[in-house]
C-alpha cells in the first residue's frame, strides 16, 4: 500500500522549472531512491514532500496527509536528514539528540534508550558529552543520521545521507537502516549520487531536468544497457568512433577522455577491436552495466560526482517552524 503518493507535481522558480509534472508512489516499508545529477530536481522534490516548499502544481501526500493542507501531520510522520548540518554546535552530542527527542515528545526512558542506541550505531558513544563544535565533518554527519533515526519515523527522507563518510561507516549506517526498516516498517526515501549506495534501493526513479525518465528496480534498469560495457582510449578517439561504426556497426560515445560502447560478449570483442583499429590503443577495460551506465544511455552524460548543497534558508525555515509547532 502506498505511503507516499505524488501526482503531476511541479515546481517553478520564475523561469526555471525545477520539478516538471512528475508522478510516482512509494509503498510502505520500501526503500525508494531518486538518482540524478546536481540540479535534476531531487532536493526540490524532497523539500515539497517534507513541507519545506509549496508546489506550483499537482499534489503530494504522506501517510494519507496532504503535504500542503496538513503540514504538521506530515512532519510528525517523517524524519529528514539534510545535506547540510543543522546541529547546534554549542551543545553536546547527547544534548542535540535529547532536544530532538523533546521536539518529538518521546518518553524520557525511551528517549535515553534510543539516544544510547543511536550513538552506538554511529560510533559516537565515547563522544557523547563532547561539544559539536569540536567534531569533525564526518562525526557531525554521523550524528545527523543518528538524530534523523531517533524517533523511528514512518518515512525517513535521506538527502545524500552518507555524503563525506568513508565506505566502512557508510555500510554500517546502511546495515542499521535496513534492520530498523524491517523491524519498524519504516519507509526510506533517499537521494544519492553514489552508485553503490543506490543499490540499496528496492526501486529507483532516475530524474533529469525535473522529469522522471526511468523507474524500476536496479536490476531492471540495468537491463536497459544491452550486453557489456567496453571503455577504450586511443590516440585519436574521434577517428576511432568512425572506425568502430564502420567495422562493427556500433555507436561509441565519448566520455571522460575516452570512448564508451555496448556490445555482447565483451571479452571476445575486445581483441577484435584492438586488432582492427588503425590507431594505437592506450587503454581498454570491460565492465558489467551500472546505474551510471543507465543514466549515460538515457541522457548522453554521466552523473557528476560533485558535492551537492541544500538551500540553507529553506533548511533553517524548516527547523524554526518545526520547533514552533512542537511548543
Amino acid at each position: 500500500m502506498p505511503i507516499i503518493t505524488v501526482n503531476n507535481l511541479s515546481k517553478k522558480f520564475k523561469s526555471l522549472t525545477a520539478v516538471d509534472d512528475i508522478s510516482f508512489s512509494v509503498n510502505e516499508g520500501e526503500v525508494f531512491g531518486f538518482l540524478g545529477p546536481n540540479g535534476a530536481g531531487k532536493t526540490t522534490t524532497i523539500n515539497i514532500l517534507c513541507t519545506l516548499l509549496s508546489p506550483t502544481g499537482g499534489t503530494a501526500t504522506i501517510a494519507g496527509h496532504d503535504c500542503v493542507g496538513a503540514p504538521d501531520a506530515v512532519r510528525s510522520a517523517i524524519g529528514l536528514i539534510f545535506q547540510d548540518t543543522t546541529l547546534d554546535t554549542g551543545l553536546t552530542a547527547y544534548e542535540n539528540l535529547k532536544f530532538h527527542a523533546y521536539l518529538y515528545n518521546l518518553d524520557r526512558k525511551l528517549a535515553e534508550k534510543r539516544i544510547d542506541e543511536m550513538l552506538e550505531v554511529v560510533e559516537l558513544t565515547a563522544r557523547k558529552r563532547d561539544l559539536i563544535k569540536n567534531f569533525s565533518g564526518g562525526m557531525k554527519r554521523r550524528l545527523e543520521i543518528a538524530r534523523g533515526l531517533l524517533h523511528y519515523p514512518r518515512v525517513l527522507f535521506l538527502d545524500e545521507p552518507t555524503l563525506g563518510l568513508d565506505p566502512q561507516t557508510r555500510n554500517t549506517i546502511w546495515e542499521f537502516i535496513n534492520t530498523l526498516r524491517r523491524r519498524e516498517k519504516i519507509t526510506v526515501f533517499m537521494t544519492t549520487h553514489y552508485m553503490e549506495e543506490a543499490e540499496n534501493c528496492g526501486r529507483i526513479a532516475i530524474i533529469d531536468h525535473g522529469k522522471i525518465i526511468a523507474e524500476g528496480t536496479p536490476a531492471k534498469l540495468k537491463e536497459m544497457v544491452r550486453g557489456d560495457i567496453v571503455r577504450i582510449s586511443t590516440d585519436d578517439n574521434a577517428k576511432a568512433v568512425a572506425e568502430i561504426k564502420t567495422l562493427f556497426n556500433l555507436a561509441a560515445r565519448e566520455e571522460n577522455g575516452g570512448l564508451f560502447l555496448e556490445t555482447e560478449r565483451g571479452e571476445e570483442f575486445i581483441p577484435k577491436l584492438i586488432h582492427s583499429l588503425s590507431m594505437k590503443t592506450r587503454s581498454v577495460s570491460l565492465e558489467k552495466p551500472t546505474l551510471n551506465d543507465v543514466f549515460l544511455k538515457l541522457t548522453g552524460r554521466t552523473i557528476r560526482d560533485d558535492v551537492l548543497t541544500d538551500d540553507k534558508e529553506v533548511t533553517r525555515q524548516f527547523v524554526r517552524s518545526h520547533r514552533r509547532a512542537q511548543r
